[in-house]
């Protein structure tokens, strides 16, 4: 993961210094997204597999955002990081059913989301809707909820912090600046890519692969943070 900044350090800094952290595997989901959209366009089993999940997808609803979210972006990555350090992992049992309930609930958000957009912009695949819905996606849901949310989950999910301490930090002045901002420019540096690319698929395959490029990240960080 990429270093959390300090208050010290100015928030453009940190947030630079965590997109080079990460750009190596910032680059890596970019490719993993890029070869599912290619597959599906080019390669007919595919396209098929594809076609079949969109049924599936259908019949689910939104539980199928939920719990695919929860597990790939929560469960999956948590299950990794006890495998890898056993009793010694940082994360106890309680804070990874918490983080795969977060995730499970972000998977409803992100579902809306892309639904919105769809309504909005519309549901094209060519070059201008692509940018525009990647525009609003980083400079609307992001800036406003995604991110905020997402800082104030892990702050407060984070081993020895308790909630008081996560409120009195947030009612500091300058949180936005200090804990956020830090954090939205290296998710700009490395996602906005990726995000593009996920704009590229129909609306109903957005969200599994957002999914697939989540798990790969998340599991990919946790792997280079063990060897570090």
């Amino acid at each position: 993961m990429a270093a959390a900044p300090t208050d010290r350090e100015p928030p453009w800094k940190a947030g630079l210094r965590g997109a080079r952290a990460n750009l190596l595997p910032g680059l890596a989901l970019q490719a993993v997204a890029l070869a599912v959209v290619l597959a599906y366009y080019h390669h007919a089993p595919t396209r098929a597999a594809f076609e079949h999940l969109t049924v599936f997808r259908a019949r689910a609803g939104f539980s199928f955002g939920i719990v695919s979210t929860g597990v790939f972006g929560g469960l999956l990555p948590f299950l990794y990081l006890r495998m890898l350090h056993g009793s010694t992992c940082q994360f106890s049992w309680r804070q990874g059913l918490l983080l795969t309930a977060f995730w499970g609930y972000k998977g409803l958000e992100v579902e809306l989301w892309y639904r919105l957009l769809a309504r909005v912009v519309g549901t094209g695949h060519d070059p201008a809707t692509i940018v525009i819905k990647s525009l609003l996606d980083q400079a609307v849901y992001c800036t406003v909820l995604a991110i905020p949310l997402t800082v104030l989950f892990y702050q407060w999910n984070a081993p020895g912090i308790y909630l008081r301490v996560v409120v009195d930090d947030f009612l500091t002045p300058r949180w936005y600046a200090r804990r956020v901002l830090p954090t939205l420019i290296a998710n700009t540096v490395v996602w906005t890519p990726a995000v593009a690319i996920i704009y590229a698929l129909p609306t109903p395959l957005q969200l599994p692969l957002q999914n697939l490029v989540l798990m790969f990240f998340t599991l990919l960080l946790a792997h280079l943070n063990a060897r570090r």
